[in-house]
């Protein structure tokens, strides 16, 4: 029996979030399936599927479909009102997200974004859009959270065309291998890019068992500053408030920004991830303590 390689399945599914992205901005009647504009709604997900989620209620504001809140699902309140909620989930398991499902039934209808189509939530939501190409078999997360905000994203009207060139031109180059050797990295960023940089921070923690961070831009500079210097990094995810740059300089730590599409350079965040662990001598197929979905004990 042949061993497969640490992070063979992560590798593997990073680079093929070009292809995934495509595919789910070409789902058209899938996109139709979410709640259309003016509809108050809560986006729920655990992990990442939370972070996706912010990145997605600030989009759908922002482009003037209606209130959207985004909340982890066990903390979701269920007296506000809304329309409709999406639960973003990879497994379909995940004991929170169910539990909330049930809450709600006959009483807010749920539409739920999933990876495995055979799992328990697609007998439980009012309306299933499946996204099983973007199934993954490493624990730690990367395309299918990237590939149902593209779904999102084009949902909104949004052309990704710009925003799968540049992952594809991520992938197609190399890394500078000095993003992998920080001390300690904070992850930054505004507006929706907010969730990708709490996402990029759990997913370098995830992988390599590194100290990380991440905040909104502007409230980096409330404090979380103070652990910038020598030998870390800060890493910016799109635009970054005016002056930051040379704050983040001032201290010593290095300021990452790069001029591509925020889920674009979330692909290259993976892939700096994925190769600290490996040179750590981790797996971050199979990290420690974490599995595929979290099911707790009745």
């Amino acid at each position: 029996m042949t061993e497969t390689a640490a992070g063979a399945h992560m590798r593997a599914e990073l680079t093929s979030q070009p292809q995934t992205w495509a595919r789910a901005a070409d789902m058209r009647a899938e996109q139709a399936l979410l709640p259309g504009r003016g509809a108050r709604i809560a986006v729920v997900g655990c992990g990442t599927s939370w972070f996706m989620a912010q990145s997605y209620a600030t989009l759908r504001e922002q482009a003037g479909f209606g209130e959207t809140d985004a909340f982890t699902a066990s903390e979701t309140p269920l007296d506000r009102g809304y329309d409709a909620i999406v639960a973003l989930t990879r497994s379909g398991t995940t004991t929170e997200v169910l539990e909330l499902v049930d809450q709600v039934k006959g009483r807010i209808p749920v539409v739920a974004v999933v990876g495995d189509d055979t799992s328990p939530l697609v007998n439980m939501a009012d309306t299933v859009i499946a996204l099983p190409f973007a199934d993954e078999k490493s624990v730690v997360q990367t395309r299918f959270a990237t590939t149902a905000l593209a779904l999102f994203r084009a949902s909104l009207g949004e052309d990704l065309t710009a925003a799968i060139a540049d992952a594809q031109a991520v992938l197609d180059g190399t890394d500078d291998p000095t993003l992998g050797e920080a001390e300690q990295y904070s992850f930054l960023g505004l507006g929706w890019s907010i969730g990708l940089a709490h996402e990029a921070a759990l997913k370098m923690r995830e992988s390599s068992q590194s100290w990380t961070e991440s905040y909104s831009s502007m409230e980096y500079r409330h404090g979380p500053i103070a652990i910038a210097a020598p030998g870390r990094i800060s890493w910016q995810f799109g635009a970054a408030p005016e002056g930051l740059e040379a704050q983040v300089a001032a201290t010593g730590a290095r300021f990452v920004q790069h001029a591509v599409d925020p889920m674009a350079d979330l692909v290259r965040l993976h892939r700096v991830a994925l190769d600290r662990a490996v040179a750590r001598g981790l797996d971050p197929d199979q990290p420690r303590n974490l599995t595929r979905s979290v099911i707790l004990d009745a």
